[in-house]
């Protein structure tokens, strides 16, 4: 582990792995593209979503290992609906792929990147919350991944 690691940085980079590795699954079933026009019209949104964030977040979230605590504390774009627009729109892009024609195999890889993704946001979170202390009143103000719900 190189200097300057944490055991969270270990479980989240372990996390990205996981989650990686489901969607590649996902794509070797077939399971990751939708064709029905609803479907697909959300995954478009994802996408768009995606390409939002990351634009909103700046420079450095484009690679893995990207740190959400350096640079400040992001409150907007769309990081104004939801706290975690990127990993929003992984899910929403991989949800809406199986809605469509669900396998046991598809879901639980579904499953697998949804709690991987999970811990992600748990431990970006936990060092927000360290780093910025106005992260408690946005948290308690904006929601996870669905705006106003969850």
């Amino acid at each position: 582990m190189k200097a300057g690691k944490t055991f969270g940085d270990v479980q989240s980079g372990l996390a990205f792995v996981i989650a990686a590795l489901a969607l590649v699954s996902l794509v070797i079933q077939h399971h990751l593209f939708a064709s029905n026009v609803l479907l697909m019209a959300v995954q478009a949104g994802a996408v768009f979503l995606m390409v939002w964030a990351r634009i909103t977040f700046g420079r450095r979230s484009f690679h893995a290992t990207a740190s959400a605590t350096e640079g400040g504390l992001v409150q907007s774009g769309p990081f104004r609906f939801v706290r975690h627009p990127i990993y929003a729109s992984i899910l929403y892009f991989v949800w809406a792929g199986q809605i469509q024609s669900p396998t046991a195999a598809a879901l639980e890889a579904a499953a697998v990147l949804t709690v991987a993704l999970g811990v992600r946001m748990f431990l970006e979170e936990r060092s927000l919350l360290a780093t910025y202390p106005q992260y408690e009143a946005y948290s308690r103000a904006v929601k996870r991944v669905l705006p106003f719900i969850v």
